[in-house]
């Protein structure tokens, strides 16, 4: 799978190795039988590892996808900790809104709070820990494109990005690899950011 000289293999957005140095193909030790085809190998330790060619087709889909939209109707949450700086960063990268920390019942469903905000799209970082905002998403009707490693349910999700989504290089890899492949497709190739702009930092805590 891997290249030997660190060259982008054809049609990778980044070498493999960069998304092996990020963890993006670290899954659980548990997996779903929807997940089941995003893996090419199960470790001596039980943790299922994610085929990274997938992750890398996904982004260029999902970032394909969301050039449908104004970015101000993208809506981007993390619940996770390790999720919160890479979600904020693809927000302000792209035009997109973000929610971070605690998702608050409502926010796409209660039009009568101030809060309220009614995207066209959400970008969920896992879909167990931000299941509220994939619920009501859901019951809005919405698109949902989700960060999914190998132990996810993926019956509300629309599209799947396999990937570790609990490490905070791995969200990093691909949130920054979203933003740039976002705004290429829209025809944009300047981009001012590096990837530890994406990078989640003990010190915000």
């Amino acid at each position: 799978m891997s290249s030997s000289n660190g060259m982008v293999e054809e049609g990778l957005l980044v070498p493999i190795e960069e998304y092996f140095n990020a963890a993006v193909n670290i899954g659980t030790q548990q997996k779903t039988k929807q997940m089941f085809k995003y893996v090419y190998k199960v470790r001596p330790d039980g943790l299922y590892l994610i085929d990274v060619h997938y992750t890398d087709k996904k982004i260029k889909d999902a970032a394909k996808l969301l050039t449908r939209y104004d970015p101000s109707k993208i809506l981007a949450v993390s619940t996770r900790m390790y999720g919160q700086r890479p979600v904020a960063m693809f927000a302000r990268v792209t035009g997109a809104k973000s929610i971070t920390g605690r998702f608050i019942p409502g926010t796409l469903t209660n039009f009568d709070m101030s809060y309220y905000i009614e995207p066209d799209i959400l970008i969920a970082t896992d879909p167990f820990s931000d299941q509220n905002a994939v619920k009501e998403a859901k019951r809005i009707g919405i698109p949902i494109i989700a960060l999914c490693d190998t132990n996810n349910d993926l019956a509300d999700i629309d599209l799947v990005i396999p990937t570790n989504n609990k490490g905070k290089s791995a969200l990093a890899l691909v949130y920054y690899l979203l933003s740039k492949n976002l705004l290429r497709q829209k025809g944009i190739e300047k981009f001012d950011y590096k990837l530890s702009d994406f990078e989640y930092e003990d010190a915000m805590v």
